[in-house]
């Protein structure tokens, strides 16, 4: 989706895990997938956010089914997106939510190339309500700001990238407790004051700024 922003580039290992999910999806209930930012084409900061997106790892999944066409160009770059958390932000919209939202998102979990999920708190409430007995996945989704609308995939670093930094070891337990969710629940998260102090603008982006081995990118033929 939004492919004029040319965001749809990944690692090999990254493009594998969403041709997996998608030839998965429809036999769980789930048409298909409607892909967000991926990474730029040589990676790198974008312009507008997405900090984690910088090394072709990370993906965003909408929480929009399908339709059961192709999607043209157009439709691609102006179609909305679909919101699953209700209005009060405590739970998810059960005139949106379905069986098939929780079911793509448990599938993306239980890939063993999925390092990490970030979804709102709202849909962790809700997968944690419906998971039953099966909750070993449920560790992997962790909770983070915004992500009504989609879900955020990181898979693990690859073994021939020793750069790569890998994420921490994820804090036992499936985070479906009350004291795993509260504080994402509380006024000032769910309804955050405007800021007091005035947004500075950042200062240009600058190579030195950057790790060393990006020069090789800008060397590169």
């Amino acid at each position: 989706m939004r492919i004029s922003r040319n965001r749809n580039w990944g690692h090999p290992n990254l493009v594998r895990f969403l041709e997996r999910l998608g030839n998965q999806a429809p036999k769980i209930g789930w048409r298909g997938l409607l892909v967000g930012d991926m990474a730029q084409p040589r990676g790198g900061p974008m312009r507008g956010g997405h900090f984690s997106h910088q090394v072709g790892l990370d993906a965003d999944i909408w929480l929009t089914p399908m339709p059961d066409r192709t999607l043209t160009r157009q439709e691609r770059e102006e179609m909305m997106s679909t919101v699953v958390v209700a209005e009060n932000g405590k739970d998810i919209d059960p005139k949106v939510w379905t069986p098939a939202h929780f079911a793509i998102i448990r599938a993306a979990a239980k890939d063993s190339d999925v390092s990490r999920i970030f979804i709102n708190t709202a849909i962790k409430k809700a997968l944690c309500r419906e998971a039953g007995r099966d909750r070993a996945w449920l560790r992997k989704v962790r909770v983070w700001y915004g992500h009504d609308y989609h879900f955020h995939v990181r898979i693990y670093c690859p073994a021939d990238s020793p750069q790569c930094t890998p994420d921490p070891p994820l804090p036992p337990g499936d985070g479906c407790s009350d004291r795993d969710l509260a504080y994402w629940f509380t006024d000032a998260v769910l309804h955050p004051k405007p800021s007091s102090s005035q947004s500075k603008e950042r200062p240009p982006l600058r190579m030195a700024d950057l790790p060393a081995a990006c020069r090789q990118v800008l060397l590169a033929p």
